[in-house]
Parts: structure tokens; C-alpha cells; sequence
């Protein structure tokens, strides 16, 4: 085992100005479960191929425990990668499937043996170990990638998006399975994302990336209560956050009937976040014209428009831009209706309307 660190890594592709990761400055701890995760074209895959020495870095450094693996061949960095890709052969059986890199390693069959049965406990997987990847389900073929990697005994996991290719259901039951899992085996894991409710059931540690620049890291709670900047705000939660820019008078931001005390220095505008759950049913507030309530048991949410046209939307280039509010499932309001809110002030996050970055 060891740690990560990426020291001001870049990567710039050829015919491109703007870096696809620009100067990452990020520390794995030894033992950590790591998840990288932001939109498409953010950086994430490629940060996960640079470490893994599958792009070349243009600029800094990397570190696998105390070795500079910068300019160090792939198979020489005590690595093991599990991709969205399964790869497995279709002639070879799970046992040899999970075994041929040790094969190709020069190991004694009986110590590939030994450490294929030994992961196949871990994965559950004994009863299938003479079958052929074609007589097994998504689930358990993945669970074969995942064992294919253990058997190697890596210094470091990378996996790229395992769970992609999985139906939503086996997806949970397996994104707990490889989270409990690596917490049994200890292995220092950087694991690659789009979906941010995987990163933050899985993390012990979540790094955010936009346009090949980390936003923030941190632990997924502080991550949803304390975001660095709006996109950050935008990104971590199901639902999203609100984030809605109001108007600014008297020291007071404005949404509706409800007014929001700002600091001193604040411009005329400033974003406003809340998340769907810190609304409130008031009889005076702030005013949403609802469109849609989606009900699913536990919850309702209810989505709408502003009824002020003073209030807009600070993600209004998203098409469809809505505000989101958790209601009482029991009393759900009908659509076309209007309902009003208030939030605790406690609860509210405000971001400068031009950086988009958190304003204490």
C-alpha cells in the first residue's frame, strides 16, 4: 500500500491551448478511498490515466509512496486498473481469467492458486470459477475485473467508471459491495465517477474537478454543507441545490417576500443556495409557481418557477433550469398551483454572482 500525490500535474492534448488537467495538486492517503468526479470533460479519466501512465504528464510530477513514477512505465508502477470495460476473455474460465497476469508474471501456479481462490472468497465467487464469462451475469462479471486486480496485489487500485455498465439496481448493490471491500483489503483507491451520488456513498474523501481544475476536496458531508464555490454547490446533492440569483437592497438579498441578510461589500446581485430540503411551507415567503411533483413515496419533490421576476436562475444557460423544493409526500401541492416557502438562515449558502465562489 502506499499514497497518491499528484504535485501541479498537467496534461495538455496536442492541437489543444487549454489543459485537459491543469496543475493538479491533490494527496492520496495511504489506505484512502478516493473518488474523482465531475462533468463530462472535466479531467477526472485523465488524471486516472496519468497516474496510471497511460497519458504522459506535460507538466509536475506524480508519486506512488515515495517513488517519482512520472516518466515510469505502466507495468512497472504496482498498479491495478478495473475499467467500464469488463475485458474479460471469453475462452478462458474465471479462475484463468482472474490468474493470467500472474501467469504472464512468471508465478508459480500454485501461488496463483492460492491467490485466486482467496479472492474469489472475497467476491463471492467459488461457485463460478470453472464457467466461461458468457454463462455470467453483469454483476458478476465485473466482480471477476474486480478480482482480476486483487489477485495482483497492488500498491494502488484505479477503476474507471466500473458500475456504468450496470442496471441501476445491481449498480447500489455493487457500489457497496466494492466500498466495503476495499475497506477489508486497506488498498489505497482512486476511483473515476460522473455520478455524484456513487461519489459520495463511496468516498472517504471526494475531489471535484470542472474544465481540468480541482474545485474542492474534502469529506462528502463537507462537501454537501460546506461547498467551496456554486458549481460545487450545483454538483454534490440529489436534487441539485438552488441556486438562484436575487436582487440586493439594504443589506439584504431578496427572493420574493423573503429577505436574506448579506455581508457588507456585496454588488447589487448575489447568488442564493439552498437545497430542496431546507424550504419550509410558510404563509408568507417566497412564492414558486409549481410545474411538476414527483412523487416517490418517502419524498414528493415539487419543481417550479420563480413567481418574482426579479429572482433568476444562476445556472439559467441550463436548459430547464428549475426550483426544487422537498414536500410533505402525504400532501403533495397540484401542478399549475402556487406554494410559499421560507428557509432557516442557517441553511442558506450565498456565492458572489460573477466568481460563483462561496461568501462567508
Amino acid at each position: 500500500m502506499a499514497s497518491v500525490v499528484f504535485d501541479k500535474a498537467s496534461r495538455i492534448y496536442p492541437g489543444t491551448t487549454a489543459p485537459a488537467v491543469d496543475k493538479l495538486d491533490l494527496i492520496v492517503n495511504d489506505g484512502e478511498f478516493l473518488v474523482l468526479v465531475g462533468p463530462s470533460g472535466c479531467g477526472k479519466s485523465t488524471s486516472l490515466r496519468m497516474l496510471a501512465g497511460l497519458e504522459e504528464i506535460d507538466n509536475g510530477r506524480i508519486f506512488i509512496g515515495e517513488r517519482d513514477v512520472t516518466n515510469i512505465a505502466p507495468k512497472d508502477r504496482d498498479i491495478a486498473m478495473v475499467f467500464q470495460s469488463y475485458a474479460l476473455y471469453p475462452h478462458m474460465t474465471v479462475a484463468e481469467n482472474m490468474g493470467f497476469a500472474l501467469k504472464i508474471a512468471g508465478k508459480p501456479k500454485e501461488e496463483r492458486d492460492r491467490r485466486v481462490l482467496e479472492a474469489a472468497k472475497l467476491l463471492d465467487l467459488e461457485p463460478y470459477l470453472e464457467r466461461k464469462p458468457k454463462a455470467l451475469s453483469g454483476g458478476q462479471r465485473q466482480r471477476v475485473a474486480m478480482g482480476r486486480a486483487i489477485v495482483r496485489e497492488p500498491q494502488v487500485f484505479l477503476m474507471d467508471e466500473p458500475l456504468s455498465n450496470l442496471d441501476a439496481k445491481l449498480r447500489v448493490a455493487t457500489r457497496t459491495q466494492i466500498a466495503a471491500l476495499q475497506r477489508r483489503l486497506g488498498i489505497t483507491t482512486v476511483y473515476v465517477t460522473h455520478d455524484q451520488v456513487e461519489a459520495m456513498t463511496m468516498g472517504d474523501r471526494v475531489a471535484v474537478l470542472k474544465d481540468g481544475i480541482l474545485q474542492q476536496v474534502d469529506t462528502p458531508r463537507n462537501l454537501y454543507d460546506n461547498p467551496a464555490n456554486a458549481f460545487v454547490a450545483g454538483f454534490i446533492g440529489s436534487p441539485a441545490m438552488n441556486l438562484l440569483i436575487a436582487p440586493v437592497s439594504g443589506g439584504k438579498a431578496k427572493l420574493g417576500d423573503l429577505e436574506i441578510a448579506v455581508p457588507s461589500g456585496v454588488g447589487a446581485t448575489v447568488t442564493v443556495g439552498v437545497r430542496p430540503e431546507s424550504f419550509t411551507p410558510s404563509t408568507a415567503g417566497f412564492h414558486v409557481l409549481v410545474e411538476v411533483v414527483e412523487e416517490l413515496g418517502a419524498d414528493a419533490f415539487v419543481y417550479g418557477k420563480p413567481a418574482d421576476a426579479a429572482v433568476n436562475f444562476a445556472n439559467a444557460s441550463d436548459e430547464g433550469a428549475q426550483v426544487i423544493v422537498r414536500w410533505d409526500p402525504k400532501n403533495p401541492p397540484q401542478p399549475g398551483s402556487t406554494i410559499t416557502v421560507t428557509v432557516n438562515p442557517a441553511a442558506i449558502h450565498l456565492f458572489d454572482s460573477t466568481t460563483g465562489e462561496c461568501i462567508k
